[in-house]
């Protein structure tokens, strides 16, 4: 689907290190789907969404997996044993998820340096929005981005996909990121493409960020850096 599309494209923006499993923060992690293909792709994630009831199809889908792996590992005793193996065993690790309730407009609860890299699909648009009474979206942006830049490891990436309603916002966005210290820029993918146009904001700690290849004809621009 168009999600899986957008999270693996996500994903090979983070630049992660190859042949290891990484701890990945997914804002707005939703029903869990990018979750899942950071599993698939043998890493850990943790996901925070502001919706319980999207939370509660995640953790049900989280619970079923499991379920799953347990009756596939006790399968697979089971034919060990029979054909007389016995060394070991064939179980094999998957990652899963935690989950947690959290409005990331009001900052991420993570210990400093704990992530290896950040995705998120299709949420960071919110924060430009007023849905409550004193909620301010410049505030709540540089609130966001100020703990990211904390929470990520150095050398980390993130890179949020979003979909700005005009031009201002996705202004308003970069001019938050770069305030806190983050360096980046936003890749458009397709952006002659009115139904396939995608926009992600990468964020990365390296001042001499070049800015990321856009798929098709080629959209990227480089956050104005601060000072």
């Amino acid at each position: 689907g168009v999600q899986r599309e957008i999270t693996e494209r996500a994903i090979e923006l983070l630049r992660l290190p190859p042949n290891r499993p990484c701890h990945v923060l997914d804002v707005g992690c939703g029903s869990g789907l990018s979750g899942r293909v950071l599993e698939e792709q043998g890493h850990v994630w943790v996901g925070c969404d502001v919706s319980r009831d999207m939370l509660d199809v995640a953790n049900e889908r989280i619970l079923r997996d499991e379920s799953d792996d347990e009756e596939d590992d006790e399968s697979g005793e089971d034919d060990a044993m029979d054909e007389g193996k016995g060394k070991g065993s064939n179980t094999t690790f998957k990652p899963k998820g935690d989950l947690m309730h959290h409005d990331m407009g009001t900052g991420l609860p993570y210990r400093p340096s704990t992530f290896d890299g950040c995705i998120s699909i299709s949420a960071l648009q919110w924060l430009c929005y007023s849905n409550a009474t004193g909620q301010i979206p410049k505030r709540r942006l540089l609130r966001f981005f100020s703990n990211l830049y904390q929470v990520l490891r150095r050398g980390a990436r993130a890179v949020l996909q979003f979909y700005p309603e005009t031009a201002e916002q996705a202004i308003l966005i970069s001019e938050c990121a770069s305030r806190v210290g983050f360096a980046g820029g936003i890749v458009v993918d397709y952006p002659n493409s009115a139904k396939a146009k995608k926009h992600y904001l990468v964020l990365s700690f390296d001042r001499a960020y070049k800015g990321d290849q856009g798929l098709a004809a080629t959209s990227s621009t480089a956050l104005a850096q601060k000072g």
